[in-house]
């Protein structure tokens, strides 16, 4: 195995290759999943493209012995982003420690990397908690802490047209899973173009930046990458550390995401029950994974973007060769 593995999602050698690096900033319990989900969402969104995922990892993230050994080989370190020949960028958010995000160990290797991405990258895209990283390095813009937790699988309305939602309809299921928000008002403030809004009040889903010059960078505070029954897991999760005293509120079951009747069954379970009762409802469920269509297409649309800008690139440098000679 060479020293960083590469995945080669598309068909067809003959083509340009796009290469995408996924920058996993993910703890370890969940960076194989997020791995596996990316890789596969960019294989199924590929389409007619070469698309080529490379690994990449920031080395400040505290990592477990057995997590860096099956890293080895297999994950590069962000430090070689500028020599890697990456044509765009998916980035994952870390599991905060604070409240603070500047206080974080791994701050300052990621706002290095944001950095460098504004004129590195063609475009880059930020997943989940990442999102609020971005924001808050680039333009001071600080992330709300909300009342309750949103977790579910929602809609997003399209309010803006963008070559993003091609062939999308005007609305398509998320995943959520956070408990803080960008205020909408703060982005309009600083130039940030929103394109799309869940129908609950006041919540941006997917917003973009792109300064003249610049690298597009294309935010989603949701999820289209998860897998089918990541929401049931990160429930049954923190069920398990409400019933063991660790949370002091019992977790909401995720919205729009199981059928009624195990809704109904998971809110007759008592608060002082056994993990066991709860794990019996949740693993018996069959939840729907009705965002993944949505998810491929938009996904394959940013791939397209990042292959048009790419093609471009390469014939302005054809002609500003040519001019020269």
């Amino acid at each position: 195995m060479s020293q960083v593995e590469q995945f080669l999602l598309g068909s067809g050698h003959n083509r340009t290759a796009i290469h995408v690096g996924l920058v996993n900033n993910m703890p370890d319990a969940a960076l194989r999943t997020t791995e596996l989900q990316f890789a596969r969402l960019l294989k199924d969104a590929a389409g007619p493209l070469d698309v080529r995922l490379r690994l990449f990892s920031l080395s400040s993230i505290p990592r477990g012995a057995q997590t860096r050994e099956r890293m080895a080989g297999f994950y590069d370190d962000a430090a070689f982003l500028e020599a890697a020949d990456i044509d765009a960028l998916i980035v994952t958010g870390g599991q905060p420690g604070g409240r603070d995000l500047r206080q974080e160990p791994y701050w300052t290797e990621l706002t290095g990397l944001i950095d460098w991405a504004q004129a590195g990258t063609l475009s880059t895209l930020f997943s989940g908690l990442a999102t609020p990283a971005a924001v808050l390095h680039l333009d001071g813009i600080a992330q709300r802490k909300l009342g309750q937790k949103l977790s579910g699988v929602y809609d997003s309305r399209q309010v803006e047209d963008d070559p993003l939602f091609f062939n999308l309809g005007s609305t398509m299921p998320v995943p959520h899973a956070r408990d803080g928000e960008i205020a909408e008002s703060d982005l309009i403030a600083h130039g940030y173009r929103i394109l799309a809004r869940l129908d609950v009040p006041d919540q941006v889903d997917i917003f973009t930046r792109e300064p003249p010059g610049s690298s597009q960078f294309v935010f989603l505070q949701g999820h289209p990458e998860y897998d089918p029954g990541i929401l049931a897991r990160e429930y049954l999760r923190e069920m398990g550390r409400f019933l063991q005293g660790k949370m002091a509120a019992r977790p909401a079951i995720p919205e729009h995401y199981f059928d009624r009747a195990t809704e109904n069954r998971l809110a007759e379970i008592g608060a002082k029950a056994d993990i066991r009762r709860y794990q019996d409802v949740v693993l018996s469920a069959l939840p729907r994974q009705i965002w993944r269509n949505s998810a491929v297409r938009l996904i394959g649309n940013w791939l397209l973007l990042v292959a048009a800008a790419k093609a471009r690139r390469a014939t302005s440098k054809t002609v500003h060769t040519r001019r020269r000679a």
